[in-house]
């Protein structure tokens, strides 16, 4: 086995998305350790992004109305305050992003074009060369990143355990390509991991989004939050050969395409007054409805996009003629996907969690800005907002540095965290698809649990991302089987209809080793919505 190597920083960022990205910039000049499982500017969901940034910069627009959309759209779990945050300093950070050299699409007098997606009120989504708004986003961000000598960045190390003493999180243990291990060791360690949906067979979510972040910060004892709403993207392409599987933006729903059924028939009319622009899980059950009943389901944009496809939105275009599909004349084949979760790591308005030492920001973490259902193009400006404030205020903070090791604990010589055994990976996907997804139920969610525990007794020693992703399948059904009612992304088929009584959020305290995986709920965060103990049935 290789040699243990250590290295030491001031500060410690794990994820190099937009929020990870971002959290480094800002704490710099000091020391930044910057660790991700694949190379910065690659790999992150953020990369990914393609339907554009929400910032309330138009002539009609005001940060006070995006917020109000913000909250609408979460079905009574928004921090009404986080939202005013998120919008206000939203303009900032796009304004000082575009200062940067962020290049985003403008009209033909050189004005920043807006566009409209799902629950907005007003024309407000920035996009970049058409669709790869996120890829614009992190490639502003890495430049400056990759151009600053205070940041060191290590690719393909696998973070595979937080090192937690008397006084809080000190550093990370990471495992290289081939089983050799690092400690990096810092005072301020800051979760910037992304989401969770390769859980599930259908995502759009890349390989990497395999919920390290959740089992990080659970091994740590760190409080979770919000974790049972699961954002499903209405619109995935609908090929089983793609994994993960390419989405089709909700810009495309706003430039005016319809869906239809294999009939032909437009129905999103009947389901909601938005129609096509309903909120997303709106969307997405009316679809898996029809799915369900034996229809198939298409995304028609050739009225409302046409020839201009390539140029428009050339991502989607390479997606679908890759399938063997031309847009410009035919419909488009679609399904919902696991696409976002609004739950993750209890953390407040500066990023701070439960545990000293340790910061979270992005889609790993669930600050109340997003409630039971993020509203469209929110995410991007979220990271970019929060991980510039984790970043301010783990760099005022003042924490002891670490003064002592503790023993690592080692997976198998040579063992590939991110290759081990794909068997159980593949159980606990289909299981998270089968029981956690779009429609729930408890009988299925207290079956998907008692399996999820039976897998959890024989994970393999090195298995870390198998652990990842069968840790966040049980985390989020147990929050599921909890929250016995139906709101925002979040759908019981036994309790079909909102609880006024249960309007609050879920927070739970895991207790997740190598033995037992166990949880206890607890109050939610002082100041945020149903910041109240919830009572649990049985």
């Amino acid at each position: 086995m290789s040699a243990l190597e250590v290295f030491r920083a001031d500060a410690l960022v794990v994820g190099t998305g937009v929020a990870g990205l971002a959290a480094a910039l800002g704490l710099a000049p000091r020391r930044v350790h910057l660790l991700t499982k694949a190379t910065v500017g690659a790999g992150s969901a953020s990369d990914w992004a393609q339907g554009g940034v929400a910032v309330a910069l138009g002539g009609r627009d005001t940060p006070a109305r995006h917020a109000a959309d913000t909250v609408a759209a979460g079905a009574g779990l928004v921090d009404a305050e986080l939202a005013e945050l998120l919008a206000r300093d939203g303009v900032a950070a796009i304004r000082r992003l575009i200062a940067a050299g962020a290049d985003f699409d403008r009209d033909a007098a050189g004005e920043l074009a807006l566009g409209r997606e799902a629950a907005h009120s007003r024309d407000r989504i920035l996009h970049a060369h058409g669709d790869r708004t996120g890829a614009e986003l992190v490639r502003a961000l890495a430049t400056q990143v990759a151009r600053h000598p205070s940041i060191a960045r290590f690719e393909r190390r696998f973070a595979a355990r937080l090192l937690v003493g008397e006084r809080g999180v000190y550093g990370v243990e990471a495992i290289r390509p081939g089983g050799g291990r690092e400690l990096h060791l810092a005072p301020r360690v800051v979760l910037a991991t992304g989401g969770c949906g390769q859980i599930w067979t259908a995502t759009t979510n890349p390989r990497e989004a395999t919920g390290d972040g959740l089992a990080l910060a659970a091994a740590a004892g760190a409080r979770l939050v919000d974790l049972e709403f699961v954002q499903f993207h209405p619109t995935a392409l609908a090929a089983e050969r793609f994994d993960p599987r390419p989405l089709l933006t909700e810009a495309l729903r706003g430039e005016g395409a319809w869906l239809v059924d294999d009939r032909g028939e437009r129905f999103m009319p009947g389901e909601h007054e938005g129609a096509e622009l309903a909120p997303r899980d709106v969307v997405a059950r009316a679809i898996w409805r029809r799915l369900v009943a034996g229809r198939r389901v298409f995304l028609d944009a050739r009225r409302a996009v046409g020839e201009r496809f390539p140029e428009r939105f050339p991502a989607v275009f390479e997606i679908c003629r890759a399938a063997g599909l031309d847009p410009r004349v035919e419909p488009i084949p679609v399904a919902p996907a696991a696409h976002y979760h609004m739950g993750g790591v209890e953390a407040d308005r500066w990023g701070r969690t439960s545990v000293a030492g340790l910061w979270a920001c992005g889609e790993v973490a669930s600050t109340g800005v997003h409630g039971a259902n993020r509203l469209a193009s929110n995410s991007l400006l979220e990271a970019l907002v929060f991980g510039a404030r984790v970043a301010q205020d783990a760099g005022a903070s003042s924490p002891e540095r670490p003064v002592r090791l503790v023993a690592a604990r080692p997976p198998r010589a040579g063992t590939d965290p991110r290759r081990a055994a794909p068997a159980l990976r593949a159980e606990v996907r289909r299981l998270a698809w089968e029981r956690i997804g779009l429609v729930r139920a408890e009988e299925g969610l207290a079956a998907a649990i008692a399996r999820l525990e039976r897998l959890h007794e024989r994970l393999p020693p090195g298995a870390s991302e198998a652990r990842s992703l069968l840790t966040g399948a049980w985390l989020i059904a147990t929050a599921a089987l909890a929250r016995r009612e139906s709101r925002g992304a979040h759908f019981r088929s036994d309790f079909p209809a909102e609880d006024a009584a249960q309007c609050r959020r879920l927070a739970l305290l895991p207790r997740v080793d190598e033995r037992a995986l166990a949880a206890r709920f607890v109050p939610a965060a002082a100041g945020a919505p149903g910041a109240a103990e919830r009572s649990l049935a049985g």
